[in-house]
């Protein structure tokens, strides 16, 4: 991974960081309110179970606040805040577990007031999120991180410790299956409506 230099210490979230290892509590609550909301959600949509997510998700944080005074800025903040969750997925994951099924209320309700509209967007969601937790582990980090952490693909690829091509492919093949999962049914349900004459 390259050191960032001087210039690139600019990244205004290394440098509240830098600020919270030295004393100041009110840099970390910045942290903490900016990446509290996509750090869960990628817990969430990785495990689908909430206790594990929020588990998992705390011990993120604990490792922020550990590291407080020996945090040097070697990549972006986010880089960095995402490659602790990154290894505290992988290192879930390595333990020999029981497969998290996803809660019931994981799903948010629709708020559209025609059922047909509710339940086909329930049934459309449900679909994302069993192809979703269908992908394999590479891919579904790659899309999570893109997606709900915002990461560019660089930065991605500094996060997982693998290169640029690889992140690209892995990306590409799984925003490619989830399309054709959520197109499938809809494919099916015209092929199944009568044609007009």
């Amino acid at each position: 991974m390259q050191l960032f230099n001087i210039a690139d210490r600019r990244d205004p979230d290394a440098q509240l960081m830098l600020a919270y290892g030295r004393g100041d509590a009110k840099a970390f609550e910045q942290l903490y309110v900016k990446y509290k909301d996509p750090l869960y959600r990628f817990f969430l949509r990785q495990c689908g179970n909430r206790a594990l997510a929020e588990e998992l998700y705390q011990d993120v944080w604990v490792r922020v606040i550990d590291a407080r005074q020996r945090y040097a800025v070697k990549a972006k903040f986010s880089t960095w805040l995402y490659r602790i969750a990154h290894n505290i997925l992988t290192d879930h994951y390595r333990k020999p577990v029981e497969e998290a099924l996803p809660e019931a209320d994981a799903v948010p309700s629709s708020r559209a007031d025609d059922p047909e509209t509710v339940l086909g967007g329930q049934e459309k969601l449900a679909r994302y999120q069993a192809m979703l937790r269908a992908l394999p582990d590479e891919q579904r980090a790659v899309f999570l991180l893109k997606e709900e952490a915002g990461m560019s693909l660089e930065d991605i690829a500094a996060t997982t410790g693998e290169n640029f091509e690889t992140i690209k492919s892995r990306l590409r093949y799984a925003v490619g299956k989830l399309k054709q999962a959520l197109a499938e049914p809809e494919e099916d349900e015209r092929q199944r409506r009568p044609q007009a004459v």
